[in-house]
C-alpha cells in the first residue's frame, strides 16, 4: 500500500471516530471496556461503526439523532469494526442470534440483548428512516 492510501484511510477512520464521539457515544477499545459497559444495569445502545458509505451516510447520522431523542438509553457506546477488532468481537458475543453486521445497532437492557438494527436495516435507507426506527426502539425500551 502506498503512503497516500494509508493517510487517506487514517483520515476516514479519524473522521468516523470524531463523528460518533461528537454525537455523545463512548468508544470501547478493549474487550474489558466492552464487558464493563455492556453488563451495566439499564439500557445501552451500541453502534458498531465502520468505514463504509452506509455507516457515514446513514448510520452515524441516525446515531446522532438517537442520542438526542426524548427517550434516551442510559449509555451510548460504540465499537469500531475493522479497527478495534478485539472489542468488536467481544461486543458481538453479546449479540446472540445475530450474525456479525456493520454498521449496526444493538440495544441491551440490564446486559441482555433486546434487539438489533442490522446492516440490511440500514443500507439503502434514508438516514431519517433508520433514525425513526431507533427512536421507536428507544421509546419502547427506555424511560422518558
Amino acid at each position: 500500500m502506498s503512503m497516500d492510501y494509508n493517510i487517506f484511510m487514517n483520515d476516514i477512520i479519524n473522521t468516523a471516530r470524531r463523528e460518533i464521539t461528537g454525537a455523545g457515544y463512548k468508544e470501547l477499545h478493549t474487550p474489558e471496556e466492552v464487558d464493563e459497559a455492556l453488563t451495566q444495569k439499564g439500557t445501552t445502545l451500541v453502534m458498531v461503526n465502520s468505514t463504509c458509505g452506509c455507516a457515514g451516510g446513514i448510520a452515524r447520522p441516525a446515531a446522532a439523532y438517537a442520542a438526542n431523542c426524548v427517550s434516551k438509553p442510559d449509555q451510548l457506546v460504540t465499537v469500531f469494526a475493522g479497527q478495534d477488532k478485539e472489542a468488536t468481537a467481544r461486543a458481538r458475543e453479546y449479540f446472540t442470534g445475530f450474525p456479525p453486521s456493520s454498521p449496526s445497532f444493538a440495544l441491551l437492557k440490564d446486559g441482555e440483548l433486546v434487539t438489533m438494527v442490522e446492516r440490511h436495516d440500514i443500507e439503502g435507507y434514508e438516514p431519517h428512516v433508520v433514525a425513526t426506527k431507533l427512536e421507536q426502539l428507544l421509546d419502547e425500551h427506555c424511560a422518558k
